[in-house]
């Protein structure tokens, strides 16, 4: 019975372990930043599977939501609400493109790579509303200098 104990005790430790290591950052929602008008600081930022993302609202009518051509087949996505605070863990290994609904077409988005992955070339394909195709595309070159 005292082995069948600790074999549990184990299980659970191991169990528990993966997510003892999984870090939060933090990602602020501006109107004005380093990157100019409509911004996400950073805007581009590599994490770990397991790794949670809080989006954090600095100014009014901001929210975080996935872009669906920009995310792994099958990952099911999310929207914030407008000036919510919104976490978001990240399981799976990929690039995951992020908007503000509201301003979209004016450039605020943002990059998040998961784990190891490589950027799929429909990514660069893709064109994104406005200023936020150019904003993409400089995140793809700072990415490519890497």
């Amino acid at each position: 019975m005292k082995y069948l104990k600790q074999s549990l005790q184990i299980l659970c430790l191991l169990a528990f372990a993966s997510s003892a290591f999984a870090q939060t950052h933090e990602v602020l929602m501006k109107n004005r930043g380093a990157g100019g008008p409509m911004v996400y600081e950073p805007d581009y930022l590599e994490i770990q599977p397991g790794d949670t993302v809080k989006f954090i609202r600095k100014h009014k009518s901001h929210n975080a939501a996935s872009i669906a051509e920009l995310s792994p087949a099958g990952y099911p996505g999310f929207m914030g609400k407008i000036d919510e605070e919104i976490e978001v863990t990240y399981d799976n290994a990929g690039f995951y493109g992020i908007k503000c609904t509201p301003h979209y077409a004016q450039g605020m988005v943002m990059l998040i790579k998961v784990g190891d992955a490589s950027l799929p070339e429909s990514y660069r394909a893709f064109k994104a509303p406005g200023i936020a195709d150019k904003r993409f595309q400089e995140i793809y070159a700072r990415i490519d200098k890497r």
